[in-house]
């Protein structure tokens, strides 16, 4: 063996020994990170490893410049000492941004929690099928402000304003279902399950209950201590044309492509006529309703809505349209279906062949059919059900990783509406 080679050897002794005296650190209760205490088991090992040489001249500056070149000459000892140091040095760093999300995260600290969220979320939509999109929605609102952090199911404080009161959240329904199923958690195992993963994972079990596809979701996500209201308008808008909702989509990494699958979604819940009304009667400034739409469409929603040229307020694209406490609730009693046609052959299939049809609801949605891509992906997901589920699942999965805390950022709350920390 030449003396190249079995220093590599007697450093992968010394690195194993220090990696092996670290995980026992660790193991004992100790900081992994503190490479002080298995100093003089590495020393001892070293010492039989690589035979004394003379010490190395140390570096002399002058100007800037080294003047001693012989000094770069380190042996073997003197480079892996200098990598031991960088590699304890470093452990902690790592450490603290590695991602903690995996599969079954609460296998061991509460492994009936994902049984207590899926039973309880069940139990609720027996009794009101409406909480599976209403969740979902709350999923979505929450992952594509500022990650999923839990950040919308915070409440308004005195220092704190709340998602909740931005226009794009006042519709917003769920929350006092997942205060229901976070109870039973913290029955269960106080102070052990995030708010986030509660959340992410009821979005998962409505998509189901909704006749949607099952799909994998990691976990170990940490709660927000802080809201983000001002973020709340970067929400696509019901009101946005193609290229603003393919660049708000955009902008959260999403292609076209999972932006057409996403908006599958809106084949479920509850829509209000008030998002709605404007392509009826007055669309773009005219006394027309919207030509992209069905005739017969329109005569059908009008008659849903049961209303004349009734008034809609608000005209920024980027934003819910505005309501008065008096006209809201109102509107908020004019809603129909999205799925007002029944399930069908299943979850969102019967979306995309309506939106063939100029069959609609929301301008939003119709807006996918004016652009070559996304219309090529409504109309193959309008003939393949199984290859719609199949993408929807892959972009769930993709949402539900979208800049989450993990490790030590963040909390976890045992109060979904309130901070844990006593900053606020």
């Amino acid at each position: 063996m030449d003396g190249g080679s079995e220093k590599v050897k007697n450093g992968d002794h010394v690195n194993g020994a220090l990696k092996k005296c670290l995980e026992e650190k660790k193991a004992g209760g100790g900081d992994a990170a503190d490479g002080n205490r298995c100093k003089p088991k590495i020393e001892a090992l070293e010492n039989s490893l690589f035979p004394k040489k003379k010490p190395i001249t140390p570096l002399r500056l002058r100007s800037g410049s080294l003047t001693d070149r012989s000094a770069m000459k380190y042996d073997g000892k003197t480079s892996l000492l200098l990598l031991l140091v960088g590699y304890c040095l470093l452990m902690p760093l790592i450490s603290s941004f590695a991602s903690t999300l995996e599969y079954d995260y609460y296998r061991e600290s509460c492994p009936q929690a994902l049984h207590i969220i899926r039973s309880t979320l069940r139990r609720i939509y027996d009794r009101n099928s409406t909480v599976a999109p209403a969740i979902l929605r709350l999923v979505f609102h929450d992952c594509f402000v500022k990650g999923c952090d839990a950040s919308v199911l915070l409440d308004r404080t005195v220092f704190m304003g709340s998602e909740k009161d931005t226009l794009p959240n006042q519709s917003l329904k769920g929350f006092d279902d997942i205060d229901l199923i976070k109870s039973e958690l913290e029955d269960a195992c106080p102070g052990v399950v995030s708010c986030a993963d509660l959340l992410v994972v009821a979005a998962r079990e409505s998509v189901v209950l909704a006749g949607g596809p099952f799909y994998p979701v990691h976990t170990g996500r940490k709660d927000s201590d802080h809201s983000y209201p001002e973020v709340s308008y970067e929400l696509p808008s019901p009101l946005d044309d193609l290229p603003t909702t393919i660049a708000r989509f955009a902008s959260r990494g999403f292609t076209e492509k999972e932006t057409v699958t996403l908006l599958g979604a809106h084949s479920t819940g509850m829509i209000h006529c008030k998002f709605f009304e404007r392509r009826l009667y007055k669309f773009g400034g005219t006394d027309q309703p919207d030509p992209s739409m069905d005739p017969e469409f329109v005569d059908f929603l009008r008659s849903v809505c049961n209303t004349n040229q009734t008034q809609t307020q608000g005209h920024s694209p980027s934003a819910s349209p505005a309501a008065s406490p008096s006209s809201s609730k109102v509107a908020e009693e004019r809603s129909m279906k999205m799925d007002y046609e029944g399930r069908g052959s299943g979850f969102g299939i019967l979306y995309y062949r309506g939106l063939l049809q100029g069959k609609g609801i929301m301008f939003v949605d119709q807006q996918l059919t004016a652009g070559e891509e996304t219309a090529n992906w409504v109309r193959q997901y309008a003939s393949d059900a199984s290859m719609f589920h199949r993408d929807f699942a892959k972009v769930m999965m993709k949402l539900s990783s979208t800049q989450v805390l993990s490790g030590l950022s963040g909390e976890v709350r045992t109060n979904c509406r309130e901070v844990s920390s006593s900053l606020w």
